[in-house]
């Protein structure tokens, strides 16, 4: 079918050269003709058709393209800004945990610090009383 609107073509496009005798008997003019010839209008009518309905379909789907490659960016972009809060919102929680962890070990090492100190005094009252009997 390829090969058939391919010959339609040149048949169309075919010129034949004509080569014409002057007056004067010098060398000789060439004058291009078109040669009519007989072509099947249907079998081009069709073959145009068939390409402008290709045609169509590229620029469909290049339509359906960008507009994919645009709704992809935008929910590509959307993806992006929620896993951003959301990665914010983790760093957030794990900061106010650990700084909540670092509050108890203060209180926990402020509270040792005062039992120890008891404790120590508590040595000392000892062995003072220990001394002296």
């Amino acid at each position: 079918m390829e090969s058939e609107g391919t010959e339609v073509m040149r048949k169309r496009m075919k010129r034949a050269v004509v080569e014409k005798d002057t007056m004067l008997g010098e060398g000789g003019v060439v004058e291009i003709v078109e040669e009519e010839t007989e072509t099947n209008p249907v079998v081009y009518e069709q073959m145009e058709l068939r390409i402008n309905d290709i045609l169509e379909k590229i620029d469909r789907l290049t339509q359906l393209v960008s507009e994919l490659l645009e709704s992809g960016k935008l929910l590509l972009k959307e993806l992006s800004n929620e896993f951003e809060e959301r990665m914010i919102l983790i760093h957030k929680e794990q900061m106010e945990k650990w700084q909540e962890e670092i509050k108890e070990l203060k209180l926990l090492d402020a509270s040792n610090e005062e039992v120890n100190s008891l404790l120590h005094n508590a040595r000392c009252l000892l062995q003072n009383v220990h001394n002296d009997s």
